[in-house]
């Protein structure tokens, strides 16, 4: 399913949000705004995610989605680290799973992530990859700024024609977890240019874009969170990638950001509550609002029926 989705959307001149769940209750949401928004959506589980879950519950969750989900859906691994997580993530039926293998050396890249590809073509199942690598952290991810590295363009051909990739996953500048600037947001667009130059036909994919808003990061020192510093991606520099051919803007941070703060306002409004039903509910509607607006800069709002 993702590599239709991001063929329309590299056609048509969008981008699909991908947004991270570890619970039912994001997922509900997360999908509960595509269907208002009439937008295609991409749900992606991490390995750690997937072991918090439960492969037998993630199975179920997602065999459940496709059948009540109203607008095309797709279920991604996020991070995968080996084919072994790889190998589960199509078990449990996942459409498309990411190797990560960006860390190592070009050869040893290619090689594992054209081992990925040859195995989870043989089930239907598209595959992303990163080249270069992200700063930040995000679950076991640690990437230090002296170690994160642009993605080389020309590399970037050699290495889609070398693995047979579906899609990529670039460094341009964005960085993984809530930390991501000092300074003002500044992305490659120089750099993505040239990319798109070289392999013009591949959807590429943006990591570590989550927006943590300013307003959101007062919230939650308000509430007691100590997030000071936190700082992410601008939304009028995802709009402007979602006209790129960044096919696919992963979210992650942000979500759990507005699940926390609706749970957490919920609970010093009514403090007598012991229905955590209650809590659950204000988090959720907090996730789909943030969706609904992701969908709206990604510009693919109203693109479920390409």
């Amino acid at each position: 399913m993702e590599n239709k989705l991001l063929t329309n959307a590299l056609k048509n001149k969008y981008a699909v949000g991908a947004f991270n769940f570890a619970n039912l209750e994001v997922l509900k949401a997360i999908i509960l705004a595509a269907e208002n928004q009439n937008s295609p959506v991409i749900c992606q589980v991490s390995e750690g995610a997937m072991s918090f879950i439960g492969e037998d519950y993630l199975k179920n969750f997602i065999t459940s989605a496709r059948k009540s989900c109203k607008v095309p859906i797709s279920f991604h691994l996020d991070h995968g680290k080996s084919l072994e997580s790889v190998k589960k993530a199509i078990d449990v039926g996942c459409d498309s799973v990411m190797i990560d293998a960006s860390m190592l050396s070009f050869e040893d890249n290619i090689k594992i992530t054209k081992n990925v590809v040859e195995y989870a073509h043989k089930f239907n199942v598209s595959v992303e990859a990163e080249l270069g690598s992200l700063a930040g952290i995000e679950e076991d991810l640690d990437v230090a700024d002296k170690d994160s590295l642009y993605t080389n363009p020309f590399q970037a051909k050699e290495f889609v024609k070398k693995t047979k990739v579906d899609s990529l996953a670039v460094s341009i500048g964005t960085k993984h977890g809530a930390y991501k600037f000092s300074g003002n947001a500044r992305l490659r667009f120089d750099i993505l240019e040239k990319i798109e130059e070289q392999i013009p036909n591949t959807p590429l994919v943006l990591h570590g874009a989550s927006g943590v808003d300013g307003q959101d990061v007062a919230r939650l020192l308000e509430l007691g969170v100590d997030i000071h510093g936190a700082k992410g991606v601008s939304d009028d520099i995802l709009h402007k990638v979602s006209l790129t051919n960044i096919c696919k803007i992963n979210g992650d941070t942000d979500i759990r950001i507005s699940f926390l703060i609706g749970i957490l306002q919920n609970i010093e409004k009514n403090n007598t509550n012991i229905d955590y039903r209650k809590y659950l509910y204000n988090g959720m509607n907090e996730v789909s609002a943030l969706v609904a607006k992701k969908m709206e800069l990604y510009n693919s709002k109203n693109k479920a029926d390409l």
